[in-house]
């Protein structure tokens, strides 16, 4: 059996979408590396995602006032923040910890975690080898055109634009509480 992936904006009533292994849209940069699974023109609810996490790449500590996230790791082993903590400080969110206790895990293949709008979170990857996971974000589109716009704006030459991150980030609902980082350096705009 074949399967088909429609065009892009093509949807047939009654039928579902199938991604096969290795299929769908590839934005690649040297700190991303995330496969477009099913955008917004495939469903109302959320966009998802393969991303592989490449060695030393920190997201850095961010917030969305109404997007929901999921994240599902596949392969490898990510530090993870999902909680607010008793303090943001402007570094080091893997130090911080929640009014009840919380820390940062290490999270491992298996490790499903939740971000409700509002929530703090971070993913980064401390270990020499590439992670691997799948996410999900709630409400679709925002997502796709965020990577999108990112990658225009990392593929123009030269240094990044600081200002135009900052707008990018601002217009797609992401409050950057501490740097993203990128084999251990803060990333430019950070």
């Amino acid at each position: 059996m074949t399967a088909l992936i429609p065009p892009e904006g093509v949807r047939s009533v009654g039928e579902g979408l199938l991604v096969p292994p290795g299929h769908g849209k590839r934005v690649l940069t040297p700190a991303q590396d995330v496969t477009f699974k099913v955008t917004g023109e495939h469903s109302q609810v959320a966009s998802s995602f393969e991303v592989v996490v490449p060695p030393g790449f920190d997201v850095g500590a961010h917030v969305h006032t109404r997007s929901e996230e999921l994240f599902y790791v596949l392969e490898g082993e990510l530090d993870v923040l999902a909680f607010e903590p008793k303090v943001r400080t402007a570094e080091r969110w893997q130090r911080w910890e929640s009014p009840g206790g919380r820390r940062v895990v290490r999270a491992t293949p298996g490790t499903v975690i939740v971000v409700p709008p509002g929530c703090p979170h971070a993913f980064a990857n401390p270990t020499d080898s590439p992670a691997r996971m799948f996410f999900q974000s709630s409400p679709p589109p925002d997502h796709e055109r965020y990577f999108n716009e990112l990658l225009e704006i990392l593929s123009a030459g030269g240094a990044p634009d600081h200002t135009a991150i900052a707008e990018l980030r601002a217009r797609y609902d992401i409050e950057q509480l501490t740097p993203l980082r990128h084999g251990h350096h803060a990333l430019p705009g950070q």
